[in-house]
């Protein structure tokens, strides 16, 4: 078989990263990375000359000349640039969110379905090593407790917090819960802090299974912080995504009839893997034998939707206070 040929769309601060990985795979026979595009002549060029490929600045250009690409623009672009690759049979990994809309995320998913193409979503958590490790002892999780903090960027600003950074946890909880289980109740508060989106929010999510989640995240900390835990029957679970940490707590049952309980905690242990490489060599994979994708079109259809109704419920807490979920410009009060 030919190599696959790949390339990158948009190598921006995360985009350099997929081409770091393209690059590499690149290098070990395992694909031929023919191209990055960017519409920045100048980041095209120089991250083109420091990974050994080719440069363009219209993604159209590669229409024909590779087999996958990551896309990483800005959300606004993905459907838009999705579609018409995965319609010529390009297989396409979008980074999170799918898209804008669940509308655009429907187009693309049919256009995958049209061009024959793998449409794979970037929800890079379920890749995470620890995470890993941890999924076959996940049974029947209740309570959720998460917070995914970090420090201000002038990136991802055209998207709230709850679609940047909160659609990672609220992905996880779906899958983790069970992805067929209904959502029941979403409750939210937001605010602008430094923008003019909602930079800090925390949602309760509620299960038909009676699992309960509870969900913050900020754009505007003073240190980055990647926690879960969790509480299933018998066990407490504890995971920081940042330092790839995993352990398990459980009751230990006394042996005798003045023995007294205690608590067993066992650190699971952990494959020491990039989880970006991890997810594009999956994505790659899926490519060369046609079957699907770890994460779906439909299930970044599945997290957006969440991800909006949490948004829909800070903007109605807001209006409830008679306040806005959009930032005051105080300069134009002057």
């Amino acid at each position: 078989m030919k190599p696959l040929r790949t390339a990158v769309i948009g190598v921006g601060h995360l985009g350099r990263q997929h081409a770091r990985i393209h690059s590499a795979l690149a290098a070990e026979g395992k694909t031929e990375f023919i191209s990055v595009c960017d519409i920045d002549e100048e980041t095209a060029r120089s991250i083109a000359a420091e990974r050994g490929t080719e440069w363009t600045t219209d993604w159209r250009n590669l229409i024909g000349r590779c087999d996958a690409v990551s896309l990483a623009v800005p959300t606004e672009s993905h459907a838009e640039i999705a579609c018409t690759l995965l319609e010529a049979g390009i297989h396409v990994l979008v980074e999170k969110p799918i898209a804008r809309s669940l509308e655009e995320a429907d187009q693309m998913i049919e256009a995958a379905e049209r061009g024959s193409a793998i449409l794979q979503v970037g929800h890079l958590e379920r890749f995470n090593p620890a995470l890993a490790a941890l999924r076959p002892y996940v049974k029947g999780p209740l309570y959720f407790e998460i917070h995914r903090v970090g420090e201000f960027t002038a990136r991802s600003l055209d998207i709230d917090v709850v679609l940047d950074l909160m659609i990672h946890d609220l992905d996880i909880v779906q899958w983790l819960v069970g992805e067929d289980v209904e959502v029941t109740d979403v409750r939210a508060v937001g605010i602008p802090v430094l923008t003019n989106r909602v930079d800090a929010a925390n949602a309760r999510i509620e299960f038909a299974t009676g699992a309960v989640a509870n969900i913050t995240a900020s754009r505007i900390g003073t240190e980055k912080i990647r926690k879960m835990r969790f509480f299933q029957p018998h066990d407490y679970i504890a995971v920081d995504y940042a330092t790839r940490y995993a352990s398990i707590s459980s009751l230990i049952h006394p042996s005798g009839i003045l023995a007294r309980p205690g608590v067993n905690t066992r650190r699971l242990e952990i494959e020491d893997i990039e989880p970006l490489r991890a997810e594009i060599e999956a994505f790659f994979q899926a490519a060369r034998d046609g079957s699907s994708p770890l994460i779906t079109g439909q299930d970044g259809h599945h997290a957006l939707a969440l991800a909006l109704r949490v948004l829909e419920r800070i903007h109605e807490h807001a209006a409830h206070l008679g306040v806005s979920a959009a930032r005051v410009d105080l300069n134009s009060e002057r």
